[in-house]
C-alpha cells in the first residue's frame, strides 16, 4: 500500500478487512497523524513496559493491570480527544502492540514513520 493510499484510510477501522500488518500499518500510522498522539502511546507503552518489569520484580500481579490500565489509558484519550478516531485496539489487537512498538521504534531514532517502510 502507498503512502497516497495511507490518508484513504481515515474511514473507521470497521470497514476495512487487515490480513496482513503490511496492510495494516499505513492505516495504523493515519490514525496517529498527531505529535501528541505518538508522545501519549509512548509515554503509556513505556509505563506498561515498566509496570510488567515491576511485576516480574516483585511478584505483585497488580502492576500488570495497573500497566495495561495505564498503557490502554493513555492510548484511547488521545484517539478519542486528540485523533477524533476510534482505536483499533479491540479488531487488530496484535497489529495495533506492533504498531505500536514500531512507532515508537522510529521515535526513539528520531525518524519519521513511513508508510513504505516495514
Amino acid at each position: 500500500m502507498k503512502k497516497s493510499e495511507a490518508s484513504e484510510l481515515k474511514a473507521p477501522h470497521d470497514r476495512v478487512q487487515f490480513q496482513t500488518f503490511a496492510e495494516f500499518w499505513p492505516y495504523y500510522l493515519s490514525q496517529h497523524s498527531k505529535k501528541s498522539t505518538r508522545v501519549m502511546h509512548l509515554i503509556g507503552t513505556t509505563a506498561g513496559i515498566l509496570a510488567v518489569i515491576m511485576a516480574v520484580y516483585t511478584h505483585q500481579a497488580l502492576f500488570v493491570l495497573a500497566g495495561a490500565i495505564g498503557a490502554y489509558g493513555m492510548a484511547w484519550v488521545s484517539h478519542f480527544f486528540i485523533e477524533r478516531n476510534r482505536p483499533a485496539t479491540f479488531r487488530y489487537p496484535l497489529f495495533s502492540l506492533r504498531g505500536d512498538f514500531k512507532m515508537i521504534g522510529f521515535m526513539i531514532r528520531r525518524r519519521d514513520c513511513n508508510a513504505d517502510e516495514l
